[in-house]
């Protein structure tokens, strides 16, 4: 049987490169993709003794850049069986009256826009195949809304919708269409989200275990080995320390 092929957004850290480093190990062949190239030549220099490995650097917020980077891949590399929107991102913790709308541009450019881009690249030669699987990874800010959460809960919110209506457009085509809902994970996320601050990115996880890349690395390749006839259709995961969005048991 031969390899599927499965792209994956964001892989250059957190649950993008945990995934990444899974599927190798899985007889998955992989298209990385991310901004930053330093860390997709190294991740592709790592993983090329299990699998093959290509990789594209765009920014998913760029439909331009998206578009012509997954239209440049080898005909080898074209028949994408599996699509995997992991890129995503937070800025700022901050109530509606005084969040910054750079900081909003950023997370429904690149939590939404982003999404659609790379999917509407991808979905033509899943369509004339019937057949593929797409995962969007949302998040439990996407299923409760949290104090100054606002768009950012926004964003998932709609990453939520994207994944159900294309559950439905998809479904004569034969295309699975899975969404993982995290809560909280350890990952680059908070250090983005608080722009750089070391002390106050750590706090967010001190005191309890949170799920860690790994965690949902495993539940992504479990949901993709399912028979043909099985699709895990939506999935909330959470640390068990973590009761909801804001309901976190901390030893501290």
């Amino acid at each position: 049987m031969s390899k599927r092929i499965a792209l994956i957004t964001g892989a250059t850290s957190g649950i993008g490169e945990a995934t990444a480093r899974t599927l190798a190990a899985h007889n998955f062949k992989l298209i990385l993709c991310g901004r930053r190239r330093d860390r997709l030549q190294k991740l592709e220099t790592e993983l090329q003794q299990y699998t093959e490995v290509t990789t594209l650097s765009f920014e998913v917020r760029n439909q331009r850049e998206v578009m012509s980077s997954i239209a440049s891949l080898p005909d080898a590399w074209k028949s994408i069986d599996v699509l995997i929107n992991n890129a995503g991102n937070a800025h700022g913790l901050d109530p509606i009256q005084t969040g910054s709308v750079d900081d909003w541009d950023a997370m429904m450019d690149i939590n939404v826009k982003g999404l659609l881009y790379v999917t509407k690249a991808v979905l033509p030669v899943m369509t004339k195949r019937n057949s593929g699987h797409i995962i969007n990874i949302g998040s439990i800010a996407g299923k409760e809304v949290y104090a100054n959460g606002n768009v950012y809960c926004a964003s998932k919110f709609a990453v939520d919708a994207l994944t159900k209506g294309m559950r439905i457009d998809l479904n004569a085509h034969n295309i699975k269409v899975t969404g993982i809902h995290p809560g909280l994970v350890e990952t680059e996320f908070s250090l983005v989200r608080f722009k750089g601050d070391e002390a106050r990115s750590k706090n967010v996880y001190k005191g309890f275990d949170p799920l860690m890349g790994n965690d949902i690395a495993d539940l992504i390749l479990f949901t993709l080995t399912r028979p043909a006839h099985v699709v895990i259709a939506d999935l909330v995961v959470l640390p068990t320390a973590q009761a909801s969005a804001t309901v976190v048991k901390k030893n501290i």
